[in-house]
């Protein structure tokens, strides 16, 4: 589990974005992908991100601070039908501003739903990240809702679907499943290499 992981800031609009020298590890996936629950997972904690009943309640990048060493950024979920037009349009503007050339991103988690094909909204989203060249993985949550053999069945559907080149990891934050994986990736990032 990652230690001393601690909720520091919501940010709602571009200009509020933090300006700060620490290396930063992004989560990004449509609402209620489980992005709360897999942040919790991390932290060990249960309430340290708030879990919405509502999908599309999250509409400003979340701020947590690890150890005093690097941030955890959760964006915005994407792809709510019941958020009105200008709401996308700022938050999918806050997602951009936040993204593009943001040199302080080491990783980007890209969540998807193991159960549901990924829509075309996941696919705007993999090729927009793909084309900032930052690196990412993608995790396949809520793994435990499937049959361990059928998760290879489920993750080559999501690789067809996105045309996706990265290995695909699945996750659940009730069983931890993989946790371990994830959290060696995020540590490596964070690590300067000598």
């Amino acid at each position: 589990m990652l230690k001393n992981m601690k909720f520091v800031t919501s940010v709602y609009t571009k200009d509020k974005i933090l300006d700060t020298n620490l290396r930063q590890i992004v989560m990004v996936g449509k609402s209620n992908v489980g992005k709360s629950s897999f942040i919790n997972t991390l932290a060990n904690q249960k309430n340290l991100a708030k879990v919405g009943q509502t999908p599309g309640k999250t509409k400003c990048l979340n701020y947590y601070l690890v150890d005093e060493r690097f941030y955890i950024v959760d964006l915005p979920g994407y792809g709510y039908s019941k958020m009105s037009h200008s709401e996308k349009q700022k938050t999918s503007e806050l997602i951009n501003k936040y993204i593009i050339n943001n040199k302080d991103i080491v990783h980007i988690f890209f969540l998807v739903d193991i159960r549901h094909k990924p829509t075309e909204n996941d696919r705007i989203m993999y090729d927009f990240l793909v084309e900032q060249g930052i690196d990412f993985t993608i995790v396949a949550t809520k793994a435990d809702k499937v049959a361990k053999t059928k998760y290879s069945e489920y993750t080559s559907l999501i690789t067809k679907t996105l045309f996706a080149k990265e290995n695909i990891i699945p996750f659940s934050s009730s069983n931890k499943l993989n946790i371990d994986k994830i959290e060696n990736i995020i540590l490596e990032k964070v690590t300067p290499q000598e």
